[in-house]
Order: structure tokens, then C-alpha cells, then sequence
């Protein structure tokens, strides 16, 4: 079998990661929509070549002959393989997207681990400067009053289009990211989108006190409400909601999926609860006024705000005070807190980070002036009636809400222009960094990969790109070594920086190894095909049962992206390249002995140190 060789098919097109886009009236992207190409089907022979090159630093000499044994009886012509092929090929002509809709149902809505930490993602953003009631709410009026001007770019395909590298990018999540919402369901979820149906929201849900409310935010004439109106609205919810023996309702959404389905399914009998959950899902979005959390010294005061938008900070302050399933909940404190919380299985955290950068970028220029006095409708409380058993499970989510260690690194040394000045890509460095600050707190390479945007084809979301490769392993094994010379180690760095740009253009480009195999799997399952065993072999795994998750998150406006491990055994790390300087957050569940966020952010900044020292 003809092997690729990644260093020989290194792509001259370097991958550019900041998505251009500028605020000004324009096209909507579906100027370009259907002219975007749609997601390719890779061979069947390329795709299973690659993942024997990917699987060659996790098996010894015996593994690999047995699976590459396996691989050929795969690609045997009129074999299950071809068979399966031919399935995603014939998807592929009558989808816009072949791959889409399988990785959302498997990453997302099959997965019944809880939305808090294990799948939805949050940003953290530079505190406010206010630190009470009033300042809280006249920044939440101005925060409402942007989403409603964002709302009117998409509703009249005024939004500019995104771009990477020069070309369009798909802007389908931007007319699903409001109005939209995930919904249990008793073996997998679902996702509804209101926002172009035929009576579309016009209202937000607020939440506050643990309790919400429906505020409507467009007069009659349609024209959205000013800024001032705005207050008034959020003025009365506040001076009339004081603390109450309310039910905290919101923190059932932190469940594990199948306690929240059943907790859904009896919630609905009744009709007051599913008039309310009706209301809170179509809603254009979630605002939620968060009580201050306890005070902190400064050094401090950036994890707990992470902590603050990943989960509420705890049971005892604001985790009720959030609808986890909503696609995009906007969280403004008392004390100046800032930033948001994203459904995954809604739309990506690029595009929730879009918003948010607009939202601040306009929240700086909005006045609160004086506006008409015309009679506004008095804000609806949702209310619901809670049985003994639906108390007794919200008992268990303040007990069980997962609380993910943060570790936050703030690097000054070095940034882009160092590295840029050095020939090396910014973005490929930081993975070699990742990968032996990794080894060295493990002492063993992992399977671990690089979040992409797939947005350059049609109704593409996310992929994968692999991080540990033969190159990598052999970059970190010679820098621990103190008998190879230094410029022994940058050619080794420089070749594993090579291979992980050629699988970074491979991804993007539509190449994917990982969800091409995740469509096979998908077909077999459809077509009631025993599942082939190049996918239940051992070798399988250990090239795709990841132990580390990575991304890179630009953001105009200095936010803090976040996420939490997908799976208890895994740790996950958000970081934002700057010209001069980086941001790590690395997280990783406490419940798990084994892995130490703290210890693997320490390892990340001598790595980044030391790497620095061979160059």
C-alpha cells in the first residue's frame, strides 16, 4: 500500500486563524451560500493511509502489521468498505453537508454527559466598572439593545460576511444562533430554532434571583425598545422579584441529559411548566443578572470569574440563575461580571464570540437618553408548579453541579511577532509546546487534536485536526534528550511544526480522517452493517479516544475563551495568540486524580521557556 508522507505534501497555504470582519452594512453571507462548496468525501484509500501514518507513535511494530492487516481488508473492492463509501457518497450528493449532522448528534445531543463543562463553552471578559444594582442594570439595557441591532443585521441580511484566508465563509450559525434552544430528549436530544418562524420572538428571557421572566424588547411598531426603555423594564423585574421560596427551576439544566429528560418529560404534564419552558426556548436569547459573587483578591478575581460563566460559580450563587440548554445566555453581574455561556450543539464558539465582540464594541458607544414615555407591557414571570419529585432532583443538581479546576496562564515572554520573526507558525508552535509540556508531567505521548473550523464548505461546523504525530513524538523525545545539540532539536521542531501545518490544511481543506470514519461508523449503524473491525480494534482508540482537546479562540475584545474537558479523563485547553503575549486556560476535572490543570499550566510556560532558549 503507496503511504502519504505528510512532510512531502506540506500545503504552501498557511492557515490563517483570525476570521476578518469588518461592521459596516453589507451582503449577508448568503450572497455566497450556495456558491460555498460543499464538504468533499475523501477517498477511502487516502483516509485509511493517513490513519496508519497517525497511529504509528501509539502501537509497537506487531499492532501496526495487525491493523494495516485489518486496513486492507477494509479497502478490498466490493468489501464493507466500498459499500459504506458509497453511502457518504451518495449523502453527500442529495446533503449540504455530509458530515454535519453526524458530528452533532454523536459530539452533542447522543451525549448524555451534563451541557455544564463537558459541552457548552463560555468567555470570561475584562470586568465592567460598576459594582452595583444600577450599573448592573444599565449595562445589561445596553447589552440587550446590541443583541436587538446584531438581531436586525442577520433578520435583514445586512450582516457582513466572514472571511479566512481571502475566501467565505458559511454564515448559516448566525441566522440560528438566537431564538434557539436544545431539548432533552430520553436517548438523544433535539435543537428547535424559532428565529424564521412565522411569528418570531420579541422578547428575551431574564433571569434573575433563579427565577425568569419574559421582557418584551420591541414597541409596537416593531422598532426595538431604546436603551432607556430597556432600564425601565429591567428596573421593575428588580424592584418587584426580591428573594423567594421559589423553586430553583434553571438548575435542572446541569443535569446529566437522561436525569434532565425525565425531569423535562413530567414537567410538561403539566400546562403552566410547558407554557413556560415553550417560553424560555423561543426566546430571542437568556440575560442573566447574577447576584455579586464573594470578593477576591485581584489575583484571583479571573478564575472565579471563569468559574462564575462556566457553571454560576456554585449552587449557592448563581448556577440556578441560568437556562443551560438556551443557545447563547449573556451573564452580567453586580460586581462588574461579565461574559457569556454558549450551547455547543447550537452553533460554535467562533460565532458566539462574534456577537460578543460587537456587544462590547457597541455597549461603549450606546446612551441611555431619555426616551418616550408610551405605556410598556409589564414583564411576565414564568412560573412553574414543582412536585416532590422535581424538588428532589433539583436537590441532586446543587449537589452534583461538576466543577472543573481552571488554571489560567497569562504568558508576557514571547507572542506571534517572536515567532513569526523566527519563520515558524504561531499556531503549530503552541501545539509542539502543548505536546511536551504534556509529556513531561505524563511521561507518555497522548491522542489529542486541534479544534478547526470547517466553515469554508456548506453548513460546516467544527473538525479535528490530530496534533500527535511521528514528527511531534520524535520533537519531544529529542528535547528532553541533553546529548542532542540544539540546532538538532529546532530541525526536529521545524518538521513536526511542517506535519502539524499539512494536517491543519488537510482538515480544513475538507480531508478529515476522523469524521470521514465517523460517517462509516453512522452508515453501518443506518444500514444495520456489523460494525467493520478496523473500528472496534484496540488500535482504534488510541488514535481517537483524545486525552487532550485544544482550540484557539481569537477575540477583539480580551476575552478569556473557556471550556471545560469533554470526558472526565480529558483535559482541555483554550488559548488566544496576541503579537506580544498568550492566554492559556487549561482545565481538567477534579474527580480525576490523574490529571492536574495546575501542574500541566506550569509545564505549558517552561515548555514555552525552554523552547524559547533552542531558537
Amino acid at each position: 500500500m503507496g503511504m502519504v508522507n505528510p512532510c512531502a505534501l506540506v500545503s504552501s497555504c498557511h492557515l490563517m486563524k483570525t476570521v476578518s470582519r469588518t461592521w459596516v452594512n453589507g451582503t449577508l453571507c448568503l450572497t455566497y451560500q450556495q456558491a460555498l462548496p460543499t464538504q468533499p468525501v475523501p477517498t477511502l484509500q487516502h483516509t485509511c493511509e493517513r490513519y496508519l501514518i497517525l497511529l504509528e507513535p501509539f502501537v509497537e511494530v506487531d499492532e501496526l502489521k495487525r491493523t494495516k492487516q485489518l486496513v486492507q481488508e477494509f479497502l478490498k473492492p466490493g468489501g464493507v468498505g466500498e459499500k459504506l463509501q458509497k453511502g457518504i457518497e451518495r449523502k453527500a450528493h442529495n446533503t449540504d453537508n455530509w458530515l454535519t449532522d453526524y458530528m452533532v448528534q454523536t459530539d452533542y445531543l447522543d451525549n448524555r454527559l451534563p451541557v455544564v463543562a463537558y459541552s457548552n463553552n463560555s468567555g470570561s471578559f475584562p470586568r465592567m466598572d460598576f459594582r452595583d444594582e444600577e450599573g448592573q442594570i444599565r449595562c445589561a439595557a445596553k447589552v440587550i439593545r446590541a443583541i436587538l441591532d446584531f438581531k436586525t443585521m442577520i433578520d435583514n441580511e445586512a450582516l457582513p460576511v466572514d472571511y479566512l484566508g481571502g475566501k467565505p465563509l458559511c454564515m448559516k450559525q448566525y441566522s440560528q444562533m438566537l431564538s434557539s434552544c436544545r431539548v432533552p430528549g430520553l436517548e438523544t436530544d433535539s435543537v428547535v430554532f424559532h428565529g424564521k418562524t412565522s411569528y418570531p420572538s420579541r422578547y428575551i428571557t431574564l433571569a434573575y434571583n433563579s427565577q425568569f421572566f419574559m421582557v418584551e424588547v420591541y414597541n409596537n411598531d416593531g422598532i426595538p425598545l431604546t436603551v432607556h426603555q430597556l432600564c425601565v423594564q429591567l428596573e421593575r423585574i428588580c424592584s418587584s422579584s426580591l428573594e423567594t421560596s421559589t423553586e430553583p427551576v434553571g438548575i435542572l439544566t446541569s443535569l446529566n441529559r437522561d436525569s434532565w429528560s425525565k425531569c423535562y418529560d413530567r414537567l410538561i404534564q403539566d400546562k403552566t411548566n410547558k407554557e413556560a419552558l415553550s417560553a424560555i426556548q423561543r426566546s430571542i436569547c437568556v440575560v442573566c443578572l447574577d447576584k455579586a459573587m464573594p470578593q477576591v483578591p485581584d489575583d484571583m478575581y479571573t478564575r472565579c470569574n471563569v468559574l462564575q460563566m462556566m457553571h454560576g460559580g456554585g449552587s449557592q450563587w448563581n448556577s440556578a440563575n441560568r437556562w443551560f440548554d438556551k443557545s447563547l445566555q449573556f451573564i452580567i453581574g453586580e460586581d462588574g461580571a461579565f461574559g457569556n455561556n454558549v450551547s455547543h450543539s447550537c452553533l460554535d464558539g467562533t460565532i458566539g464570540m462574534a456577537l460578543t465582540d460587537y456587544v462590547l464594541a457597541s455597549i461603549k458607544k450606546l446612551e441611555i437618553m431619555e426616551s418616550s414615555t408610551v405605556p410598556l407591557p409589564t414583564p411576565q414571570k414564568l412560573h412553574f408548579n414543582i412536585t416532590a419529585d422535581i424538588k428532589k432532583a433539583i436537590e441532586e443538581a446543587k449537589r452534583s453541579i461538576d466543577k472543573p479546576g481552571f488554571s489560567i496562564l497569562s504568558f508576557n515572554h514571547y507572542g506571534k511577532n517572536f515567532l513569526k520573526a523566527n519563520k515558524m507558525s504561531p499556531d503549530a508552535f503552541i501545539q509542539m509546546a502543548i505536546q511536551l509540556a504534556y509529556y513531561r508531567v505524563h511521561r507518555q505521548h497522548c491522542a489529542s487534536y486541534e479544534a478547526a473550523s470547517m466553515r469554508l464548505f456548506r453548513q460546516g461546523r467544527v473538525g479535528e485536526i490530530p496534533s500527535t504525530s511521528s514528527a511531534s513524538v520524535a520533537f519531544v523525545m529529542a528535547f528532553n534528550d541533553p546529548n542532542k545539540k540544539n540546532t538538532e532539536k529546532v530541525d526536529l521542531l521545524r518538521k513536526a511544526i511542517e506535519v502539524h501545518k499539512w494536517n491543519t490544511n488537510m482538515e480544513i481543506s475538507g480531508q478529515t480522517v476522523f469524521g470521514h470514519f465517523l460517517g462509516l461508523q453512522h452508515q453501518a449503524t443506518e444500514k444495520n452493517i456489523p460494525m467493520p473491525d478496523i473500528f472496534t480494534d484496540a488500535s482504534f482508540d488510541k488514535v481517537f479516544d483524545y486525552r487532550l482537546a485544544t482550540s484557539q479562540v481569537p477575540s477583539k475584545s480580551g476575552c478569556l475563551p473557556c471550556a471545560g474537558p469533554y470526558q472526565c479523563k480529558t483535559y482541555d485547553i483554550c488559548y488566544t495568540l496576541l503579537k506580544d503575549d498568550m492566554i492559556f486556560v487549561v482545565s481538567a476535572f477534579k474527580t480525576n486524580t490523574e490529571n492536574n490543570s495546575e501542574e500541566l499550566k506550569k509545564a505549558v510556560e517552561d515548555a514555552l521557556l525552554d523552547m524559547r532558549t533552542i531558537l
